[in-house]
């Protein structure tokens, strides 16, 4: 499917170590999909990459509907509409506010201990939230 930007690929938001273990064929099935994942990446995650310094690995991008089943997430999670992303990190709270530093548009930010999860709505307005796992202890933004 290609390249998104320097930076990322759409390949990057189908790999899934948990599809992989279970045989689930995750794969990008719509332009819808395709044109969110891309608005994401050039809105949010690509400007994050240029001023972070350093590679940002996506933990889990796009879900096909049995794979977001199988990882425990809701019926209506941005990942399986391509608008959401989470991209591991040592230091999430950094991220996160590198991110608003640099005023990127965003519709949720949810910090958890190992990642952020990061989203965008290709059609629609942005809510800007701010969010925190239950599992997340670190500092607030």
């Amino acid at each position: 499917m290609g390249t998104i930007s320097r930076n990322f690929s759409y390949h990057e938001f189908e790999a899934s170590g948990i599809s992989k273990s279970k045989g689930i064929v995750n794969k990008i099935d719509s332009d819808d999909v395709r044109n969110a994942i891309r608005a994401l990446v050039l809105n949010v995650l690509q400007p994050l990459r240029d001023h972070w310094g350093a590679p940002l690995q996506i933990n889990s991008g796009f879900r096909c509907l049995e794979l977001n089943r199988a990882v425990g997430g809701v019926p209506t999670s941005q990942h399986l509409k391509g608008e959401a992303a989470d991209v591991a990190c040592s230091e999430p709270h950094k991220l996160a506010s590198l991110a608003l530093q640099l005023k990127l548009p965003f519709d949720q930010i949810i910090l958890y201990p190992a990642f952020v999860h990061f989203s965008y709505r290709n059609n629609g307005q942005q809510r800007g939230e701010i969010l925190y796992s239950s599992t997340y202890k670190g500092l607030k933004l």
